[in-house]
């Protein structure tokens, strides 16, 4: 009897080298999982803060009015225009016309992601694109003059495409807003 309690006490070289292997396989995947959320935290957070971007430039636009939208302040899209250092590219759809310049922002969150605290600054760049003049025309005429009597704009579309950096990739998106 004494020699088959010996036997049975105890865990064995080949069992806690496998309980060792399995944790080991466990704790790499909680470090992927941990690592996909926070990249999945960051790519929102980047998200949502060019959303916020677009939304302004919408609406200070709508504030300046329409008369600050004239075709004469517009450029075709295929005129080259090099970002500022530390921006990235955006381009706009072929065929339309932007504002002369580019808008530049910047949003930083405060963070804590990991053991340290860090803050995340998204630098962005928006093209706004903006419908012209003939688009959105209204012509009012006098029957009694027979002619045109006047011409005016009562719309303009704008579609704001909001470009940032994302580790290597370059993500934008486009909201589009009308200004009356």
């Amino acid at each position: 009897m004494g020699n088959r309690l010996k036997n049975k006490n105890g865990f064995g070289i080949v069992e806690v080298l496998i309980a060792a292997a399995v944790l080991g396989f466990l704790y790499v995947a909680l470090l992927n999982l941990q690592g996909g959320n926070r990249d999945a935290l960051l790519r929102i957070r980047g998200r949502d803060g060019a959303t916020e971007v677009a939304q302004n430039i919408i609406d200070s636009l709508s504030a300046l009015g329409i008369a600050s939208l004239t075709d004469e302040r517009l450029d075709p899209c295929d005129v080259d225009k090099n970002p500022p250092e530390g921006y990235p590219e955006c381009d706009c759809d072929a065929g339309s016309h932007t504002l002369k310049n580019f808008v530049l922002d910047s949003r930083t969150w405060k963070g804590q992601p990991g053991a340290v605290d860090h803050d995340m600054t998204v630098k962005y760049i928006a093209t706004v694109m903006v419908s012209l003049d003939e688009d959105y025309m209204a012509k009012t005429s006098s029957m009694l003059l027979n002619t045109d009597s006047a011409q005016h704009v009562y719309a303009k579309r704008l579609d704001v495409k909001v470009c940032w950096q994302f580790k290597s990739a370059i993500p934008a998106i486009t909201v589009s807003g009308v200004i009356r």
